[in-house]
């Protein structure tokens, strides 16, 4: 079979998958537009590595359909596979080989004509040719990290599936990971990018959020925060500590921020009048102001009430 024309790269339904009887991806569906950054949220064993990994052939599919780059992911793997660059969240290559051994060990791999000029173009995009013969091994983080994403791209791939790409990378690294992300993106390649960062969730075109493998909300990050219909509220002050025991127990959500904390809610917009009637002589030693909700208010709000199935 063929690829598809469609606009989407992943366009799967009921994507289910379980492990001794215990469904970590369940009945997940999900569309990325190609050229498309697409942040894929979650908290940790809410199913995105799994999800990933079915895309990309590399776990069988327990139950759901669809296609990755308009190839079915059941009966078309390999061919998936030869069109997509995945990313693990831990470094995968050979630490006793030089970066350029690695690539070019890669580009074997993928039986890639004109090796040496290949593997010679991704250490200059990446910024590695004046190491190429640095040991893997003796790389820092951000290092090792441009070195994978050199990788995913040798085969020229027209899906990146990045899966927490940036995890125990210092800023400046990962800020020049996404300035090449979205210059991928820029030439038509799709990504699929898991994070916890929320800093990088807005740099993303769209948002997939899930939860024990269910999706709770997708869109871009303005559309995700509308739809939250969150009210919150900054708390600063001396007395933060007793706040934030007293909110809690006042079933509002309130997390802290630094010297601050956040309170929100969706249903109640009066926790100024609440927090004075309640607890005046708290609400006495702080400073309360309405502020615009952010993505980890909201992300915080979507999992506080989800419980895991299992238990």
């Amino acid at each position: 079979m063929t690829a598809t024309n469609s606009g989407a790269a992943i366009d799967v339904r009921g994507l289910t998958k379980a492990f001794g009887g215990r469904t970590v991806v369940d009945h997940l569906d999900l569309q990325v537009s190609r050229g498309e950054v697409c942040g894929f949220l979650g908290p940790n064993g809410s199913g995105k590595t799994t999800t990933i990994r079915m895309l990309c052939g590399l776990l069988e599919v327990d139950g759901g359909e669809g296609t990755c780059l308009g190839y079915d992911i059941r009966r078309e793997a390999r061919s998936i596979k030869l069109r997509v660059g995945y990313m693990t969240q831990h470094f995968g290559l050979y630490q006793d080989l030089s970066i350029e051994e690695n690539l070019d060990f890669i580009a074997r791999v993928y039986r890639i004509e004109e090796r040496p000029a290949r593997v010679d173009a991704a250490l200059k995009r990446l910024g590695l040719a004046d190491r190429r013969r640095q040991l893997a091994g003796t790389l820092s983080g951000g290092w090792k990290q441009r070195l994978a994403l050199a990788a995913c791209l040798l085969h020229e791939p027209e899906l990146l599936l990045l899966d927490e790409p940036t995890a125990g990378v210092d800023p400046r690294a990962r800020r020049d990971f996404w300035r090449e992300i979205h210059a991928l993106a820029a030439e038509g390649i799709t990504v699929l990018v898991s994070t916890h960062y929320m800093d990088e969730a807005e740099r993303c075109h769209r948002l997939v959020y899930i939860s024990f493998g269910k999706v709770l909300t997708a869109g871009t990050a303005a559309e995700v925060v509308k739809r939250a219909g969150l009210h919150t509220w900054s708390v600063v002050g001396g007395a933060l500590a007793p706040v934030l025991d007293a909110v809690e127990q006042g079933g509002w959500m309130a997390v802290p921020f630094g010297t601050s904390l956040h309170v929100s809610s969706g249903e109640r917009d009066d926790f100024p009048r609440w927090l004075a009637d309640e607890h005046s002589a708290l609400a006495s030693q702080v400073r309360i102001e309405p502020i615009p909700t952010g993505l980890e208010d909201v992300f915080i709000a979507l999992t506080r009430d989800v419980r895991d199935p299992v238990r």
